[in-house]
């Protein structure tokens, strides 16, 4: 058996592990999966219910953080449920791992960070700061192994400003 940690994109007879396949069918996948939708339940759960009460006490810096700290937790939970969401989907054989290759590049699982520092930071409540490093940790975690499984390799989703403006500067030039 070929030992060559590279990953067999589809080859066959390539000798190489598929990291991609064993994986989307392991326990482990299925677990990190559980998880990560379990942290966005809970997060949902906080936010409209005790979340909600504990912001009404807050001063206007820290209302400012804590709505700016929960839009970030729900992005951030947002794009790593789409990218499991993928890696299921691939698992459970409804798409291949090239068309959640495909697919991935529309997911952001490299942002937004949270500062977790700064004025009004210190009056969070602790349960948000809780789901926030937790969702921090379940960030790293994906990234590993989005990284293990696609080779590192993310290809930038198209920006569609920047393909607006290219398409102007064409009609119109540079003007210099």
């Amino acid at each position: 058996m070929d030992r060559n940690p590279t990953h067999d994109r589809g080859g066959a007879g390539t000798g190489t592990i598929d990291f991609a396949q064993r994986f989307a069918g392991s326990e482990t996948f299925r677990t990190l999966f559980r998880e990560g939708m379990g942290l966005v339940e809970e997060t949902a759960a906080y936010l409209d219910g005790p979340g909600r009460s504990e912001s009404r006490d807050l001063t206007r810096t820290g209302s400012l953080v804590y709505a700016t700290e929960s839009m970030r937790l729900t992005t951030r939970l947002m794009q790593l449920a789409s990218w499991l969401l993928l890696q299921r989907a691939v698992n459970d054989g409804e798409m291949t791992q090239a068309q959640a290759g495909q697919e991935k590049s529309k997911v952001r699982i490299d942002g937004p960070t949270t500062a977790r520092t700064g004025p009004g930071w210190d009056e969070v409540p602790d349960m948000l700061k809780q789901l926030i490093e937790r969702s921090v940790r379940l960030q790293e975690r994906i990234r590993k192994l989005d990284a293990a499984i696609y080779g590192g390799e993310r290809e930038a989703a198209p920006n569609p400003v920047f393909a607006q403006l290219g398409k102007l500067n064409q009609v119109f030039g540079s003007g210099n």
